[in-house]
């Protein structure tokens, strides 16, 4: 059995501008909003089947094409390209600490516009690896109700600072703090235990500052795991999931589905 996978099929693609930034948004669905942020290379098959299923589950769903060519499968050398290329964009700031990315000001936008056509209460949004702590930071914006990052990877975690850096500047996470202690905003993270490119560190930091907001699905991936994880396991929603009662990875991205449903609904 393998990861499920889609194609573009239904999917509408426009161009979308915020924050000073434009990129193609992919939309699918009705109902609650739910922005599917991709991870590298792109919002390659695997994406489009997590889109595919949070749209069955009910929601409308926005994926921004912030890298790569939506649609198209990974390669090793595709992949490569694509990491090259995003770790050097200022958009995204790979390697800082205690900063703010910019892109957060384009998902901020595309949350707003996405609650806005919905006209739900709040919008959900899902990052995952490179792009994973980019949710929490969408969250800046009370328009965001359900951040979810899976696999969370930047900063890069090249030495310690950056394995326990949040991925945001100082300013955003007290917003986020404040928003989680006085208006009830929670969020989700998941991580495979062994993720050396999701640093349990990064977790804790985020834990420490949170509390009992923020939900920690972490999947064992230990040497000799029942479930046959190997150490390099790190997409929990996409790569990793078997559609198999059980299954961790498939057990974890039925809870992204509640979680979003109870905030969202």
């Amino acid at each position: 059995m393998t990861a499920p996978e889609a194609d573009l099929s239904g999917w509408v693609a426009a161009p979308f501008t915020g924050g000073g930034y434009t990129h193609d948004v992919y939309r699918k669905g009705t109902g609650p909003g739910v922005v599917v942020i991709p991870e590298i290379p792109g919002a390659h098959p695997g994406v489009l089947g997590l889109g595919n299923h949070l749209v069955d589950n009910g929601f409308t769903v926005a994926i921004p094409s912030l890298f790569g060519v939506a649609g198209k499968a990974k390669t090793v050398g595709y992949t490569t390209g694509v990491i090259a290329r995003a770790c050097v964009a200022k958009e995204f700031a790979a390697f800082a600490t205690n900063k703010q990315r910019p892109v957060s000001l384009f998902l901020r936008a595309l949350a707003r516009d996405l609650k806005a056509s919905t006209g739900a209460k709040g919008v959900g949004v899902i990052g995952q690896c490179f792009t994973g702590g980019f949710a929490l930071a969408a969250a800046v914006d009370d328009s965001v109700l359900a951040p979810v990052l899976s696999q969370p990877s930047v900063p890069l975690p090249l030495g310690l600072t950056r394995r326990s850096d949040t991925g945001l500047s100082e300013s955003e996470l007290a917003t986020i703090a404040e928003r989680a202690a006085n208006e009830g905003l929670c969020a989700m993270g998941l991580r495979f235990s062994e993720d050396w490119m999701s640093p349990r560190d990064r977790f804790t930091a985020l834990k420490e500052r949170l509390g009992d907001a923020f939900e920690v699905i972490e999947i064992d991936s230990r040497p000799g795991n029942e479930h046959g994880f190997t150490k390099m396991a790190h997409s929990v929603l996409t790569d990793e999931v078997r559609e198999l009662d059980g299954q961790p990875a498939y057990e974890a991205r039925k809870r992204v589905v509640e979680f979003l449903t109870e905030r969202l609904t």
